[in-house]
C-alpha cells in the first residue's frame, strides 16, 4: 500500500463524493485544501474505520428495523382468532409462527412480483448501484457484509450480482439492454437559491491551450474519432466552433479557439467562455514560452488548470523536465505535492486520454456547475462567419436556457429569427441545452466573436434592441475610451476592498526579469498589493496588451520596446504603458506608488460655457437640451455643472453633442448645439452649463 492517497482517490474507493469526504475530514479535524491533496495513510485507514463502523451501525439498525416489521404482521392472525382462554391464545401464538407461515406465505409471494432487472456484462458497483436505484456507497456497504471490499470502479462477477439483486428483491437478468436512468431525474429539478427556474447539472466547457506543436489539435482530433455519440462517425463538422465527446453517460464540450489570444480577447469583453483550461505541455520539449503565457492567461480568468502530457510516445520524452518547468511558473504538479493534475497523455498512441477526461469530469465535479434549460435563453458567441448559401451563421455556447427553432434572437447590433440550428455533428436540431454548441441560421448580420445572443419576444422587440445597441456603439465610438492605469488603482484606495496592481512584465534579459520580480514582491503595503499576472523576455507584444486589458493592469517595459502596431492597440484598449532603462528607477517609483506617496493630484480646467435656450423632447433619447455656446467650447464625454439662479443642481458628463442632426466631438463659441448629459432631464430653459475637464498629475511622470 501506498504511503499517501488522494482524497478524490480515497473518495471513490468508499462511494462519496470528494466534497463529502472533505467535510468528513473536516469534522474530523483534519483540513485539507481540495480533492487533490494527499493523505497519509493512517489517515486514510481511520476515515476508512469510520465509514465502515458507520454503515454497520446504519445497516445492523436497518436490519432491526425490518424485523420487527415483519414480525408485526405475524401477531395480527392470533389477535383475530375467536377468543378462548388467555393462556390457549398464548400457546397458539408460541407455536404457530415459526412452522407455518414461511410455508405457507413467504415464498409464495415474491416470485410473482420479484421486478427484474436488465443488465449487460462486465457490471461495476456504480452501473449495478444505478440499476437498482440505490447509492453506490449503500451497495459498497451491502458487499462490505458479504465481505466483498470493492470500489465504485471494480466489476462484480455475475454469481455476486445475483445475490446482491435477490438482497433487494430484484431478479437478475443477463440481457444487452440499457436501463434509464430514472433515480437520476428528480435530482436535477431541484430550483435555484433563488427560486426562479429549476437548475440542472451542465456539461464542462474547456478550452486547449498551449505552445505552438505541442499537440492541441491532434489530442482534440484523438478524442473527437474516439469519443463520440454511437453511430457518429468522423467526429464533427468542421468550423462549427466546438465539439462534443462521449464520456460513458457524460458528455464535455471543447472549444476550439485559436487560442489563448481568442480566450483572453473573450474575457476582455466581459465573456466567460470556458470552466477548464486543458494546458497542453510537449513531454519532449518541457515548458516553452506560449506556455508560460497560457499558464499566466487562465490564472488571470481563475479557472481550474488540468495539464495534459502530451508526446509521451517520443523516445525523447522527459517528465521530469515538464513537471520542473510547472513548478518553476506556480503550477505545483500533484505527483510533487501540489494539487495540479498531470496527466501522461499521447495522442498517436492514445495512452491516457481516458484518465485526461476523467480528470476533466472530476474537475467539473468539484465546481457543481449548473444552469436552467427552462430559464430565458442565454449564449455566448464563439465565432460568426457569412457562409454562402447560408448567410450570416453564428457558431454559439449555449449558457442558459434552451434554444429552439423559432426564437428570435439579439445579438449585438444583429437580429433574427432562429431559421435553422445545425449541431457538432453537422445535423439539424429542434433545440440545443446549455453547454451545447450549435451553429445558429437566421440573423441579419455577423455578430462579433464574444458577443452576448439573448431571446425577445418578438421581431420588433429584436429589432428595436438592436437598434438601440446600433446607437450605443456609434456614441462609444465618440467618448475617449477609460484607459487601465495607476489613476484607477488610486481611486479604488478609499473603497473597502484591497486593491491590486496588477502588472505585466517584460525585459529585455532572464537575469533583469529576476530581479524585479523578486524587488517588487518585497514591496509591502497595507493599502495595497502588488501582483505581476504575467512576464517574460523580449519585446511588448499584442498578447501583452490583451492580457492587460482583460485584467486591468498596466505594462512595464526594462531596455524593451514597443512596437508602432502595438502602442496603437495599447491606446484603442486603453492600457497604460510604463518603459524604463535603470532598474533602481522602475523599483523606486513602483514602491512610491505603492506607499501612497505619488498619488495623484487633481484639479478642474474651465472648458466653456452654455446656456439653455430650448428644450427637445425625443421618442429614443428622451430630453434634449438646446444650447448656445457663450464661450470656450462643448466637448463630449467632459464634467458638466448645471446651475440654476447660481445653485448648482447637477454634477455628471456630456454623454452626446449633436450639431443639427449630426454628432459633433466638440462646439466652439458662438454656435448653438444639443447636449444630452448622462442621467439628467429636469433641466430648464435659462439653466447655465459649465464644462470643464478634471487634469490629473500622473504619480510616474519623471
Amino acid at each position: 500500500m501506498s504511503d499517501k492517497v488522494r482524497v478524490y482517490d480515497l473518495a471513490r474507493e468508499l462511494g462519496l463524493t470528494p466534497k463529502e469526504l472533505i467535510a468528513m475530514l473536516e469534522k474530523e479535524g483534519f483540513t485539507v485544501k481540495s480533492h487533490s491533496s494527499t493523505l497519509e495513510a493512517d489517515i486514510a485507514d481511520l476515515i476508512r474505520d469510520a465509514v465502515i463502523t458507520s454503515r454497520q451501525k446504519k445497516q445492523a439498525a436497518a436490519s432491526q428495523a425490518a424485523t420487527s416489521a415483519t414480525a408485526a404482521p405475524k401477531e395480527k392472525p392470533a389477535k383475530e382468532a375467536p377468543k378462548a382462554k388467555p393462556a390457549a391464545e398464548k400457546a397458539e401464538k408460541a407455536e404457530k409462527p415459526a412452522p407455518q407461515q414461511p410455508k405457507e406465505e413467504a415464498p409464495a409471494e415474491p416470485p410473482a412480483e420479484k421486478p427484474e432487472l436488465h443488465l449487460k456484462t462486465p457490471i461495476t458497483v456504480g452501473a449495478l448501484a444505478e440499476g437498482l436505484g440505490k447509492k453506490p456507497n449503500e451497495l459498497i456497504f451491502t458487499l462490505m457484509s458479504m465481505n466483498i471490499f470493492a470500489a465504485i470502479t471494480q466489476i462484480l462477477e455475475v454469481e455476486t450480482v445475483e445475490k446482491i439483486c435477490d438482497k433487494f428483491g430484484v431478479k437478475f437478468i443477463r440481457e444487452r439492454r440499457e436501463k434509464t436512468r430514472e433515480n437520476d431525474k428528480p435530482k436535477s429539478s431541484e430550483p435555484t437559491e433563488e427560486g426562479e427556474y429549476p437548475m440542472e447539472p451542465r456539461p464542462p466547457v474547456v478550452c486547449f491551450m498551449g505552445h505552438v506543436d505541442h499537440g492541441k489539435t491532434s489530442l482534440q482530433d484523438y478524442i473527437r474519432h474516439t469519443h463520440v455519440t454511437a453511430g457518429e462517425s468522423g467526429g464533427i463538422t468542421q468550423h462549427i466552433g466546438a465539439s462534443v465527446a462521449k464520456v460513458g453517460d457524460q458528455t464535455i464540450t471543447f472549444l476550439d479557439t485559436p487560442g489563448h489570444e481568442a480566450f483572453t480577447t473573450m474575457r476582455a469583453r466581459g465573456a466567460k467562455s470556458t470552466d477548464i483550461a486543458v494546458l497542453v505541455v510537449a513531454a519532449d520539449d518541457g515548458v516553452m514560452p506560449q506556455t508560460i503565457e497560457a499558464i499566466n492567461h487562465a490564472k488571470a480568468a481563475g479557472i481550474p488548470i488540468v495539464v495534459a502530457m502530451n508526446k509521451m510516445d517520443l523516445p525523447g520524452a522527459d517528465p521530469d523536465k515538464v513537471l520542473l518547468g510547472l513548478q518553476q511558473h506556480g503550477l505545483t504538479p500533484e505527483d510533487w505535492g501540489g494539487d495540479v493534475a498531470v496527466v501522461p497523455v499521447s495522442a498517436v498512441t492514445g495512452q491516457g486520454i481516458d484518465d485526461l477526461l476523467e480528470r476533466i469530469l472530476l474537475e467539473a465535479e468539484m465546481l457543481e456547475l449548473k444552469a436552467a434549460p427552462t430559464a430565458p435563453f442565454e449564449g455566448l458567441v464563439i465565432e460568426a462567419q457569412m457562409e454562402s448559401g447560408r448567410g450570416p451563421t453564428a457558431n454559439i455556447i449555449v449558457q442558459n436556457g434552451t434554444i429552439r427553432l423559432g426564437d428570435y434572437l439579439l445579438c449585438g447590433t444583429c437580429y433574427g429569427k432562429v431559421k435553422a440550428l445545425i449541431d457538432s455533428f453537422g445535423k439539424p436540431v429542434k433545440r440545443a441545452l446549455p453547454s451545447t454548441p450549435i451553429k445558429v441560421m437566421g440573423l441579419n448580420g455577423v455578430p462579433e466573436a464574444g458577443d452576448k445572443i439573448v431571446t425577445c419576444a418578438n421581431e420588433r422587440e429584436a429589432k428595436e434592441r438592436a437598434e438601440e445597441e446600433i446607437e450605443r456603439k456609434k456614441n462609444e465610438s465618440l467618448n475617449v475610451e477609460r484607459k487601465t492605469s495607476l489613476e484607477d488603482i488610486f481611486s479604488m484606495l478609499d473603497k473597502a476592498e484591497k486593491p491590486e496592481l496588477k502588472i505585466v512584465l517584460k525585459t529585455d534579459v532572464r537575469g533583469s526579469l529576476e530581479a524585479i520580480t523578486e524587488n517588487i514582491a518585497k514591496i509591502k503595503n497595507d493599502k495595497i498589493t502588488a501582483n505581476i499576472i504575467h512576464s517574460g523576455v523580449g519585446e511588448i507584444s499584442e498578447n501583452d496588451i490583451v492580457l492587460a486589458a482583460a485584467s486591468k493592469a498596466i505594462i512595464i517595459g526594462f531596455h524593451v520596446r514597443v512596437m508602432p502596431g502595438v502602442n496603437k492597440l495599447a491606446k484603442q484598449k486603453g492600457v497604460d504603458i510604463r518603459l524604463y532603462s535603470v532598474i533602481y528607477e522602475l523599483l523606486e517609483q513602483v514602491d512610491k506608488a505603492m506607499k501612497g506617496q505619488l498619488a495623484p493630484e487633481t484639479r478642474e480646467t474651465p472648458l466653456g460655457e452654455a446656456e439653455i435656450i430650448q428644450i427637445f423632447q425625443t421618442s429614443k433619447a428622451g430630453r434634449i437640451c438646446g444650447c448656445r455656446v457663450k464661450s470656450g467650447v462643448m466637448k463630449i464625454n467632459a464634467k458638466c455643472k448645471v446651475f440654476r439662479d447660481k445653485e448648482l443642481i447637477y454634477l455628471g458628463h456630456v454623454q452626446s453633442l449633436k450639431h443639427f442632426k449630426e454628432d459633433v466631438r466638440e462646439i466652439s463659441a458662438g454656435n448653438e448645439c444639443g447636449i444630452r448629459l448622462d442621467n439628467f432631464e429636469e433641466f430648464e430653459v435659462g439653466d447655465r452649463l459649465e464644462l470643464f475637464n478634471v487634469v490629473t498629475v500622473d504619480p510616474f511622470a519623471n
